[in-house]
């Protein structure tokens, strides 16, 4: 909020917990239609903890909403559409879309201004409302674990990295100087 938003909402029951990509997009689309007069959804590329990239997408399928991904760049909006750069591995296009929509945005979309003190301060005032599941309408069977399709068979952990330390002691010039002669030696100076 201290960044530019007026209004936040919270979704936050234990009834969420367990739930995949599915289930969260269903979830924050049913917050979506509960809120009510939205013209466009915007997330980010994907999540570090599944990495996906299947939550935005699902909230445009739960909405039956267009929707474009990997947007590096909105380059208009008006009443009725929103005009992006969409980036892929052979360039880009320029796509616009009907209003509602969806988009996925790439990290180096934007640079997020600095929050003021003003704007840091107003936003320690404001109450955030936390919804549960009956305050957004949704269906049991849809939420948390068992409304979610994936299931984890097995996991396993990346195979450990073949790193060499060596600690360099002395002064911090003789520090310095034995640092540079081994970063010589692996080329990287």
């Amino acid at each position: 909020i201290s960044l530019g938003a007026y209004r936040a909402v919270l979704l936050s029951d234990r009834g969420f917990g367990g739930s995949d990509t599915w289930s969260t997009s269903y979830l924050l689309a049913k917050a979506i239609e509960k809120i009510g007069y939205v013209d466009v959804v915007i997330c980010g590329k994907q999540a570090i903890d599944g990495d996906t990239a299947q939550v935005g997408p699902g909230i445009a399928g739960h909405l039956d909403w267009i929707q474009a991904t990997y947007v590096m760049s909105v380059e208009g909006v008006d009443s009725n559409c929103i005009t992006v750069k969409r980036m892929h591995e052979d360039g880009y296009d320029i796509c616009e879309l009907s209003l509602p929509a969806v988009i996925t945005v790439v990290k180096d979309i934007n640079t997020p201004r600095v929050p003021t003190l003003r704007g840091r301060l107003a936003s320690d005032k404001i109450e955030i409302p936390i919804w549960k599941p009956d305050d957004i309408g949704t269906e049991q069977g849809k939420i948390g674990l068992d409304g979610s399709p994936t299931r984890v068979v097995k996991t396993a952990p990346p195979p450990p990295r073949n790193t060499v330390t060596k600690k360099i002691d002395g002064t911090p010039k003789n520090c310095a100087r034995e640092l540079v002669k081994e970063l010589r030696v692996r080329n990287v100076l």
